[in-house]
């Protein structure tokens, strides 16, 4: 159907959030298509260097076995930042037996998404991503010139169509790009940072979809980057003296009848709504890991920053963690406003809304909303390092209501052996390492 395609890629995402696969050539598109395709386990749980785990038992302890990669529901799509014609097919991991692979990040968001179809209960769920434009070219990081003008912006510019329309190719390209991968794009504003940016996903009713379009949309966010001759990054905190980047998440949960369970007419919302945002709350520190997955994301946690350091949650307030928007009572939801735009969207969202099903199912209450400033406030505080992180996401018992067993052990030894070796690389060579890995 489409004869202009030259090759093929199949992908799935690791742990961190990584596409990993192979090039297929095109006449092999059908077979793979019908039968997927064969990757080693342990290729879904490498560190962010591609490494293998130390001691993983998926690796020398097993043999290495394969197991079986079959496409998602979503299909071929196109990959327009490539400038040979090229097609994607997501992939995600299943055992020989056909067992699901517990290891698969995507499998884990899939657990989570039917034990609330079970109770009658489908999420609906819209992401922002933010992210920087950068010139990485020399040895220091810039924001590019503009392609109109040639100039670079000196400062930042918050909602500034000026700094929109400097780079109004780039953003072209990347809507038309979302068009094609039916990545369902929305309003695109410049942000806090020097060559800062945000895009808004429309709400979906479908958290595979919804973690699939945020995955997607970065790998074609910073492919088209790549091909206009700089780099848009994801990563937590590039700039020390700027704002760093989040992933926030709005969420509401509708009913067998399409009636959202968070709307009971009033502003301050359901007694559905406020065990949603307990489990929320509960299980946040110890979700801190997969909101903060990397060395770098903890340059982002600082006062007075928009990035919350504490647990708690408030009515229009973008100081707490958890934000409950004004308007229509019809559209109540809450804002996760935790983790940074370097998040693996498939953990991010299955601990989000598995916590929120926690809550709901033990009918648990929150604290009393928080008002004014959430900095200046005597709150329970998030890890404030990677090590403190990985701890107390290790033995959580809310987590391991959450995420399988195999997931959660398979993680934890990603982020130690990662950490290991963290502190071995200069400043330079961090940003090296994620600028365009997360």
């Amino acid at each position: 159907m489409h004869p202009e395609i030259r090759t093929i890629r199949v992908a799935a995402s690791d742990l961190n959030g990584v596409a990993r696969g192979k090039r297929v050539p095109r006449r092999f598109a059908q077979k793979v298509a019908e039968d997927g395709t064969r990757f080693p386990l342990s290729v879904l749980n490498l560190d962010i260097w591609g490494e293998d785990i130390d001691d993983s038992p998926l690796v020398f302890a097993a043999g290495d076995p394969d197991g079986v990669a079959m496409p998602t529901e979503r299909g071929f799509l196109p990959m327009p930042w490539l400038s040979s014609p090229s097609a994607l097919l997501p992939m995600w991991m299943f055992r020989e037996d056909g067992r699901p692979f517990d290891g698969d990040p995507r499998h884990a968001l899939a657990r989570v998404a039917g034990r609330l179809r079970a109770k009658g209960l489908t999420p609906v769920i819209g992401t922002e991503l933010e992210f920087y434009a950068i010139d990485d070219r020399g040895p220091e990081l810039r924001v590019p010139p503009s392609p109109r003008s040639g100039k670079r912006r000196p400062g930042a510019e918050i909602l500034s169509l000026r700094a929109l329309d400097a780079f109004d190719q780039f953003f072209t390209e990347i809507y038309d790009g979302c068009e094609t991968m039916d990545i369902p794009a929305e309003t695109a504003i410049s942000e806090a940072g020097i060559g800062q940016f945000e895009v808004n996903l429309s709400h979906v009713d479908d958290p595979l979809k919804a973690a699939d379009d945020a995955w997607l949309f970065k790998l074609l966010v910073r492919g088209i980057a790549r091909a206009h001759g700089f780099a848009a990054s994801f990563m937590a905190k590039p700039y020390e003296d700027y704002s760093g980047n989040g992933m926030h998440v709005h969420v509401s949960l509708l009913d067998q009848e399409g009636r959202n369970v968070f709307d009971d007419g009033s502003p301050t919302g359901s007694a559905t709504l406020r065990h949603a945002v307990a489990g929320c709350l509960a299980a946040m520190p110890a979700s801190t890991l997969v909101f903060f997955p990397h060395g770098t994301s903890y340059d982002r946690i600082v006062p007075d920053s928009h990035a919350p350091t504490s647990v708690g949650w408030g009515y229009e307030n973008r100081t707490a963690a958890l934000r409950i928007p004004a308007g229509s009572s019809s559209a109540r939801r809450f804002e996760h406003r935790v983790a940074g735009g370097d998040v693996n969207p498939y953990l991010m969202l299955a601990v989000v809304l598995g916590s929120a099903l926690i809550g709901i199912e033990d009918e648990m209450e929150p604290p009393e909303p928080i008002t004014g400033n959430a900095y200046d406030q005597d709150l329970p505080q998030l890890p404030e390092t990677w090590e403190a992180a990985i701890d107390a996401f290790e033995h959580s018992e809310i987590i391991a209501r959450i995420l399988p067993r195999d997931l959660i052990a398979n993680f934890v030894a990603t982020k130690r052996q990662e950490l290991h070796y963290f502190g071995e690389l200069s400043d330079q060579e961090k940003v090296e390492l994620y600028l365009d890995t997360v």
